[in-house]
């Protein structure tokens, strides 16, 4: 990140900068790669930065994602899907919807490192998304040697204590209880819509079966009883059921369209919102159990080495002593300054969540309205077919009173 005038620990994009990232797509190479059992899954990758798309496998990601995690211990680095989960359905009839939610797991991994202003133009990434698919992880573990950590690269990494704030570890854990409750929050808001979504696609499939038999029902060539033939209003009631199921058909669409809105949308926006807050989460907790007591440890390690071992060389000794400790010091404060920006980051992003949550509403009335348009549209085959059906009912209910 560029030093801002307010300080590098609140330098931090802005929403539209942000959401200009975008542009990554995966798709599902449909073919299979490999030896019978040993098959695997490919992925098409598509950038509009890098322009030409590659062929990636899981383990291409999970390399990736390792390597950041190594390079960036310091900042959000996104969570990657399970490698397991296809193993226990592997020829059952979910192993289709189970590729696809990989895919979107994996899309929503690479849209939020992308978005991110810090692991976007590492060169790792930038490898990942150029590399050929033969040779992509040799190349992202010779990148990674050739340089250190994000501590060991960044000019500030031994000046950030002049720009920490004395309460910082209390702001720190503030920040950490109160994502750890938005995220908890967010979740269940997901879910709801998750499950709402799913009704409609649902609602969908009944909606058009139900056509499909009141066609069948309508269209039924079979010779009815002679009692049915000389009745009135029997080709009336199979020509009414004939145009009842159209509408029915109607409604079906109209709920996958609403539905693959809906995911696609709102849900999905959800899931890659819930994917950053908990990386905040995972982040916070390498800094509360990982990071800062490794720091402890090493600094107490060199404070307890034996005298013999100063002895022998007293002056060196001591200097190594003083560099490790001042370099852990510096390392607790670069983690308490890369924690705020990662904190100001998910803050920029809270904005979105409105604009997602006012989408599903829009969805909401939208559906609602198209339904309610088509039960008073006055040449509406729903609204004649009703009707006549309710007439032919009540002529075979209420006797003539002259007869």
């Amino acid at each position: 990140m560029h030093v801002a005038r307010g300080g590098p620990l609140v330098d931090t994009p802005n929403l539209a900068d942000l959401l200009q990232r975008d542009g990554v797509k995966l798709e599902v190479v449909p073919e299979k790669k490999g030896i019978l059992f040993l098959k695997h899954v490919e992925y098409k990758l598509f950038s509009k930065h890098y322009k030409l798309p590659v062929i990636r496998r899981y383990s291409d990601f999970s390399v990736l994602h390792t390597l950041l995690l190594q390079k960036f211990i310091y900042r959000m680095v996104p969570p990657l899907p399970s490698k397991h989960v296809l193993k226990q359905i592997l020829n059952s009839t979910c192993e289709r919807d189970c590729v696809e939610g990989r895919c979107r797991a994996l899309q929503r991994f690479m849209t939020l490192v992308i978005r991110h202003p810090i692991l976007s133009v590492d060169e790792l990434v930038k490898v990942f998304m150029t590399a050929s698919s033969v040779d992509v992880q040799v190349k992202l573990r010779e990148v990674f040697k050739r340089a250190g950590d994000e501590y060991m690269t960044c000019p500030l990494a031994t000046h950030v204590k002049g720009y920490i704030p004395d309460d910082i570890q209390s702001q720190a854990e503030a920040s950490r209880e109160f994502i750890c409750n938005m995220h908890s929050s967010f979740q269940k808001l997901r879910d709801v819509t998750e499950r709402m979504s799913q009704r409609t696609r649902e609602n969908s499939a009944d909606l058009l079966m139900f056509g499909k038999d009141l066609r069948a029902l309508g269209s039924d060539a079979s010779q009815p009883p002679q009692v049915a033939i000389l009745h009135p209003s029997w080709k009336e009631h199979r020509q009414s059921l004939h145009g009842l199921s159209e509408e029915f058909r109607v409604l079906a669409d109209k709920a996958v369209i609403q539905g693959a809105r809906e995911e696609e949308d709102v849900v999905e926006k959800l899931s890659i919102f819930l994917d950053l807050l908990q990386s905040y989460k995972d982040l916070c907790d390498r800094h509360k159990n990982g990071i800062f007591l490794e720091h402890q440890r090493s600094l107490q390690r060199r404070r307890a080495e034996p005298l013999t071992d100063l002895l022998e060389n007293p002056e060196s000794r001591l200097r190594q002593q003083e560099n490790a400790i001042v370099t852990m010091e510096l390392r607790s404060y670069f983690s308490l300054f890369c924690l705020h920006q990662e904190t100001q980051l998910i803050l920029t992003y809270l904005p979105l969540t409105t604009n997602i949550l006012a989408a599903f509403i829009q969805s909401q009335i939208q559906g609602h309205q198209e339904c309610a348009a088509m039960t008073v549209r006055g040449d509406n085959a729903l609204l004649s077919g009703t009707l006549m059906a309710w007439d032919l009912n009540r002529k075979l209910l209420v006797p003539d009173a002259t007869a």
